[in-house]
């Protein structure tokens, strides 16, 4: 991820420490969003506990790649891309954090549905779930092989989220009038849809400041020229 070599080694040492510790909370969230689906789907206790767990690592892992960034505009004072690896890492470990914490969330809500009847929207939501995984896991690949095109291919996909979203939203609300019952674990469903949801778009924002970084212009801008 490293772009070019400096006159003063110790400045890609240290860039190379904070693009690391990035891809190391990329692999926590991972596992986190992975053991957040099979407590949902296999209703494993287990695994939920797993998932909470390890949120304490990847919050400190954050916590370590800003000191690494404001030690490094601090001392190397960087230019051009440079300045946008390291602003955009800031931003990055924020969005896997936030991932993490949404994984914890699905984990918790799952211990709860595991005393529930099943019910069928829980298959949607796995599919639902391994779509975003799918994206955090490219969108990670994308970031250690800085390949700005395989993140646009992460960044398209957020698209078919919101609109598997939208199916299961409205999947849940008819377990709600056909069966009011059914509520308390509804609306449980219908918060571990929007945390997934919430997922996919942390990828997706990956996605964006990867893309920024490699070409120097907004994502954003782009979009809206396309749509």
């Amino acid at each position: 991820m490293i772009m070019s070599d400096h006159i003063v080694k110790a400045y890609d040492t240290d860039l190379e420490a904070m693009v690391n510790t990035i891809v190391e909370m990329g692999g926590l969230a991972e596992t986190q969003v992975a053991g957040a689906l099979v407590a949902l789907t296999q209703r494993d206790l287990a695994a939920a506990g797993r998932v909470i767990a390890t949120d304490p690592r990847l919050d400190a892992l954050e916590e370590t790649v800003d000191q690494m960034a404001v030690r490094l505009f601090a001392l190397r004072q960087p230019v051009a891309i440079d300045l946008r690896l390291i602003a955009m890492s800031l931003k990055i470990s924020n969005d896997l954090e936030r991932i993490g914490d949404y994984a914890v969330n699905v984990a918790k809500r799952s211990r709860r549905l595991a005393k529930e009847p099943n019910l069928p929207a829980i298959k949607s939501l796995g599919r639902l779930g391994q779509l975003c995984q799918d994206m955090l896991t490219d969108v990670i690949d994308a970031y250690i092989q800085r390949d700005a095109k395989k993140a646009m291919t992460v960044w398209h996909r957020d698209t078919e989220v919101d609109e598997f979203y939208d199916s299961i939203f409205r999947e849940v609300l008819t377990y709600v009038l056909e069966d009011p019952r059914t509520t308390s674990a509804s609306i449980d469903l219908l918060f571990i849809a929007k945390h997934l949801e919430r997922i996919g778009d942390h990828a997706t924002n990956i996605a964006e400041r990867l893309h920024y970084v490699i070409h120097g212009d907004r994502i954003n801008r782009l979009r809206s020229e396309t749509t």
